[in-house]
């Protein structure tokens, strides 16, 4: 049971269906086994030992019987190789002594043994074929770089030298899919002059910066000349060490699912001579090791090969260097995280019980004191909403895991730098110590009797709550997860600058995420106001006499929603899918809605009301579709799970519609801001805050369920690889496409 677990466990996620099927072949052996025990007359004794036997034998617990390979009268299976419409070999096993219903089993057995012996040759065979493809497309690469050195050094000087030393630049290097010297057993001898290459190379435009987008408007050709600078240089470099890295974890995956497989094939092979005391396994497995996952060497061998090119041209030489780069050791949980977690966590309910007991002995909710909690509160319902977005984002994550979605790969995450659900939830409580700490310190000084003559200093409370979380996030120190938080503020600039940026799905799952902050991004203008235009007092109540805030409190709502809006017209250039641009059509007429309802909401008035209903339910309507149907990928009609998909990673369905009706639910109660309710401003403040809140809660679902669909589209692709962007271009390249 416990290689079953393991087996599982160690699974490329995408590539689930194509492993062995282990547990499918024990089930065939769990019928073998029940046959022979049903022999046997049933009494209590003999069927406990019965369910002992099971359980030892299916857990690997009995000793393995040993045998003469020379006695005939146990070979009882002959393996044949056959081949098959050109594509390949596929293996057939035959049974030699067959009776009964125990032989149909056992021919049942082998066929699957040999689909699942077929299967996982077949894909692995067309892996290594498309890395031997990719290897070669390398050592193009390593050969225009390495002849881009050679003439920047020459005409540069010694101060045009590699980003990582010294290297010799006289030689270009053995690629890395050629495995023989040269004749003269002089590598050199077959090289081509380093001036020939460069002149039918070109450097690939990728689009990927403000700059080269606006080039790529202006220009048609994705490549550009090259021109033998330092920086041109450095960004090759940059870029051809990024490609080496993602290929050696692709060949790192590849070794791991070859072995893998194999272990499960020797593992169910032993399983079935103890229940059958027919010795076939050496027999069988020989045609495994003679088959081409159990004897194609070329994985390693390219693997030995990039680790001697990547430590030789882009770690100085330095071994340790450049293993460290190309195998990142694996994140491990620390104790102390789990102990902070805890403490913060009691911490944040004591603050937050002494915040709700200093406010009903002081009064603060009756008529004199509610305007204070008015214009107070929204300084620190900010944070509220970070927190409870983080801790959505920290279930999110524990459930990614629990039904093995590959968040980090999905979002593109350093290995080993990407954080669970522990250290997550840590820095939500330890925000949220941090804001309570400073609201319960503005509520004693503000309200106790002898500190009025603290009173700037209060003021300064909510700006400096903001200071110390700006440092923190901007602090260039390796502390307080360095990587996560520039991986995060780097996400926030292109989702800023969204047009003039490559979109990629992090940047787009940030912009929606915003888009469920509005009212957190909106409490910023209070800052503006309060810090920018001086109102010190009854903020709330003067801030909207302002134009620039009025200006502002439009803008603020919309921004989140354009920028998405942005993201979808970049795809549609760039992609030319129209699914982007009724996407894109979808924010616009949100951004349409949020504009009417803050106007209503400003101006009031029976048809800014009904404006603001019809445009609302229209958005409402359409992203609750594009939010079931496109997401997540539900409500197929034609699916073998009705009104779901075909793949389901949550093994209970009634979590999906649960989850749609949630998400039909909130999705409509964004409308009760709208309505017209004659309420207290202390009253509209707490609906306000509910509905932003289940907002929140929504889009941590909605974000569940859209990395599920997006996991479930990598697996029926088998997309386990990051794709690379190359430095250079080749005319012929060039030529070959056209054609």
């Amino acid at each position: 049971m416990k290689f079953s677990k393991d087996f599982k466990k160690q699974m490329v996620p995408e590539w689930t269906e194509a492993y062995v099927d282990y547990d499918g072949l024990k089930s065939i052996l769990r019928d073998i086994l029940d046959y022979h025990l049903s022999k046997r007359p049933e009494t209590p004794l003999r069927s406990l030992r019965r369910k002992l036997s099971l359980h030892r034998t299916l857990s690997g617990l009995d000793p393995h019987p040993s045998y003469n390979e020379g006695d005939l009268e146990n070979q009882v299976i002959d393996v044949n190789r056959l081949q098959k419409d050109d594509s390949g070999q596929f293996h057939e096993t035959q049974l030699h002594r067959q009776s009964g219903e125990e032989g149909e089993i056992e021919v049942e057995f082998f066929t699957k043994l040999d689909k699942e012996l077929n299967k996982v040759n077949t894909f692995y065979k067309e892996k290594v074929e498309a890395v031997m493809e990719e290897a070669s497309l390398l050592n193009k690469q390593m050969e225009a770089l390495i002849a881009l050195r050679i003439k920047v050094q020459s005409s540069g000087g010694h101060g045009a030298r590699s980003i990582h030393g010294s290297e010799n630049m006289d030689v270009i290097p053995q690629g890395i899919n050629q495995y023989e010297e040269s004749p003269s057993g002089n590598s050199s001898a077959n090289q081509q002059d380093p001036q020939e290459i460069l002149e039918c190379v070109k450097i690939n435009n990728t689009l990927e910066s403000p700059l080269s987008t606006i080039k790529g408007v202006f220009k048609d050709s994705k490549h550009h000349e090259l021109c033998f600078t330092k920086d041109e240089l450095k960004k090759a470099e940059q870029r051809l060490r990024m490609a080496f890295i993602e290929f050696y974890q692709k060949l790192r995956l590849l070794k791991h699912y070859s072995f893998m497989n194999l272990s499960a094939l020797s593992k169910i092979m032993k399983t079935y001579e103890k229940i059958t005391s027919r010795w076939t396994a050496r027999s069988y497995m020989k045609k495994v090791d003679n088959s081409y996952i159990g004897s194609c060497d070329e994985v390693n061998n390219l693997l030995e090969r990039v680790e001697a090119t990547f430590i030789k041209h882009f770690s100085n030489s330095n071994i340790q260097e450049g293993m460290k780069s190309l195998r990142p050791k694996s994140k491990k949980e620390k104790h102390r995280v789990t102990f902070f977690s805890g403490f913060f966590s009691g911490f944040s309910i004591a603050l937050l019980v002494a915040v709700v007991l200093r406010i009903e002995t002081r009064n603060v909710m009756d008529k004199e004191g509610a305007s204070y909690m008015v214009n107070i509160f929204p300084l620190y319902s900010f944070f509220a909403y970070l927190v409870l977005h983080m801790l959505a984002y920290a279930a999110d994550i524990y459930f990614w895991r629990r039904y093995r979605i590959n968040y980090p790969f999905i979002f593109g995450f350093k290995q080993g730098t990407e954080l669970g659900h522990r250290e997550v939830f840590l820095l939500s409580t330890g925000l949220a110590v941090l804001a309570l700490a400073c609201f319960l310190g503005n509520l004693h000084l503000d309200l106790g009797t002898k500190t009025q003559n603290y009173k700037i200093l209060t003021e300064l409370f909510p700006l400096g709550l903001v200071a110390i979380v700006l440092v923190i996030m901007f602090c260039p120190f390796d502390i307080i997860y360095r990587s996560s938080r520039f991986f995060f503020i780097r996400s926030l600039f292109h989702c800023l600058f969204a047009p003039l940026y490559k979109v990629t799905l992090p940047d787009f799952f940030l912009a929606d995420n915003l888009t469920s902050q509005v009212q957190a991004i909106r409490s910023l203008d209070l800052y503006i106001c309060y810090y920018g235009l001086g109102e010190y007092s009854r903020r709330q109540n003067k801030c909207h006499g302002h134009g620039v805030y009025n200006v502002l409190y439009f803008v603020v709502a919309v921004i989140p929603f354009w920028l998405r809006f942005l993201q979808c017209l970049r795809r549609l250039f760039e992609e030319k899918d129209a699914v982007h641009g009724y996407n894109g059509l979808k924010y616009f007429l949100t951004i349409v809605a949020i504009i009417i309802r803050t106007a209503f909401e400003l101006k009031k008035g029976m048809t800014w009301m009904v404006l603001a209903l019809i445009s609302s339910a229209v958005a409402i309507i359409i992203n609750t579709y594009w939010d079931i149907v496109m997401d997540w990928g539900l409500l197929r009609r034609h699916s073998k799970n009705v009104y779901l998909r075909e793949k389901l990673l949550v093994p209970h369905k009634s979590v999906y519609f649960a989850a749609m009706a949630i998400n039909v639910v909130l999705r409509v109660a964004w409308m009760q801001l709208v309505l017209e309710f004659k309420l207290r401003s202390l009253q509209k403040m707490a609906i306000t805050t509910v509905i932003s809140s289940l907002e929140i809660i929504r889009r941590g679902i909605w974000s569940f369920f859209r990395l599920e669909n997006e996991q479930v589209n990598n697996v029926g692709k088998y997309r386990a690889f990051k794709s690379v962007p190359l430095p250079f271009s080749y005319d012929d390249e060039d030529s070959n496409k056209g054609d």
